[in-house]
């Protein structure tokens, strides 16, 4: 790959997963089996900051039992361990998953306006529907169909905004010689009244440093790319060919004109699980390793989830058989069953892809080798950056960092320091004005 410097730079994300993606990770010798461990936790945000990652993302989902992903089993609650971290990390962008379907805005509004005062402006919200019914059944309710729950989302995000916009930017101006603690006429109460939400009455905290969170969107589906188009500003995909890459690129950069936005102001960000050895036969062996270990009742889970159907009642070493579409990862099943049909893998073969990655892209290899697989999608219109998922941790996040990442910064593809102190300035976002500040500027108050 070419050495030459580049105006553009790889965005990077680590994709937290305490037990390792890989669903056998946790039992490799060299990895902390995971759970609820914040000195794990303050390990990898310390290395990422060192490295000079964009954010450290946590996902989340409420099911539990035996035979659920080891990372999913027992977990932390995201927004509670990311308020931890930051008080130990000071440039890191910390991101995390809450759910529209089993959420109510108001909650979600001032929990991710309270990380981004705690952190000085480093808050990210991943806004996700939920997808698997399982997950709803904590709460007693029945599950949405896709499109109902893309609906609610839509509602849900846009109470939020309003919500992060209760107050303008110099409302608390605690004047203790006049006796004012906010500048009269600086609150903007929401009036929202919708199909599936009622928010009346603001947010009882000052405007967020960022104006609000980052808002980062999951989803690949049409209907999530319509959301996404709109509303987000990262998007996180399962893509795994150059090819289709480019494609979901081109189509997703292409919407936002029609809501005003520029492509600049939306980074995507695909998820990339580097195996990393130093050489290549230490990195096969690293992975034979792991995929020896795997439990295959986890990994059939994994893949039920993922496709919508129990895949327990199909012969592993039969060919992947057709399957009805999918109401809840449409696009994530979409991509597996393609892949399968476009490798001519067996049940057991997408099984074993699955427990590692879930479909998303994949080098075994060394550094300079995963180094080049990222240059070549960040140069050839795949990526504007990567959501790094390790296999296992901490040790093969440690040599990402420490290896991969001086590769990409001597090709000049990624920062050497950070920009900024905010999310929003290390990512090139700007920072969005209240829409009472923009009101009142056309006003000529």
């Amino acid at each position: 790959m070419s050495a030459g410097v580049s105006d553009r730079q790889l965005r990077l994300g680590v994709f937290v997963q305490a037990a390792g993606h890989h669903v056998a990770g946790w039992r490799h010798p060299e990895a902390i089996p995971g759970g609820p461990d914040l000195a794990l936790m303050r390990h990898i945000a310390t290395a990422a900051e060192r490295g000079k990652f964009d954010m450290f993302f946590l996902a989340d989902n409420f099911a539990t039992g035996y035979a659920e992903h080891p990372s999913s089993i027992g977990k932390f609650e995201p927004l509670t361990v990311l308020s931890v971290l930051s008080a130990h990390t000071t440039h890191l962008g910390l991101a995390a998953t809450a759910s529209t379907t089993y959420s109510e805005p108001y909650h979600i509004a001032r929990a991710f306006s309270s990380l981004d005062h705690l952190s000085g402006g480093r808050a990210a919200w991943n806004v996700v529907t939920t997808s698997y019914p399982k997950n709803g059944a904590v709460f007693g309710r029945q599950h949405p169909s896709h499109a109902d729950r893309y609906a609610i989302a839509e509602e849900f995000v846009e109470a939020c905004f309003q919500l992060w916009d209760s107050w303008d930017d110099d409302a608390f101006v605690m004047d203790k010689v006049r006796g004012t603690f906010v500048r009269p006429g600086s609150l903007h109460a929401p009036d929202f009244h919708g199909k599936y939400f009622t928010v009346t009455g603001g947010l009882n905290l000052p405007r967020c440093p960022q104006g609000h969170p980052v808002i980062i969107q999951a989803g690949s589906s049409a209907t999530g790319q319509a959301l996404a188009a709109r509303t987000a500003e990262v998007v996180f995909t399962a893509q795994n060919s150059l090819g289709d890459a480019q494609d979901f690129y081109r189509g997703l950069k292409a919407q936002l004109a029609q809501h005003g936005r520029r492509e600049e102001s939306l980074k995507i960000m695909p998820g990339f699980m580097p195996v990393i050895g130093r050489d290549e036969a230490e990195a096969k062996a690293l992975f034979a390793e792991l995929n020896r270990n795997l439990d295959m009742k986890q990994a059939n889970t994994v893949l039920s989830d993922r496709l919508g159907t129990d895949m327990s009642r199909f012969d592993l070493d039969g060919p992947v058989p057709d399957l009805p579409e999918s109401d809840h990862l449409k696009s994530r099943a979409l991509l597996l069953l393609e892949m399968a049909r476009r490798e001519g893998l067996t049940l057991r073969d997408l099984c074993y892809r699955v427990a590692a990655a879930r479909g998303h892209l994949m080098v075994v290899g060394t550094p300079v080798q995963v180094a080049d697989t990222m240059e070549l999608w960040f140069r050839e219109g795949a990526a504007d950056g990567f959501n790094i998922m390790p296999p296992f941790f901490p040790g093969q996040f440690d040599a990402f960092v420490d290896q991969v990442v001086p590769i990409l910064q001597e090709r000049g593809l990624f920062r050497r320091d950070y920009e900024g102190t905010m999310l929003r300035d290390n990512l090139g976002l700007a920072r969005p004005a209240s829409r009472y500040a923009t009101q009142m500027e056309s006003a000529g108050e």
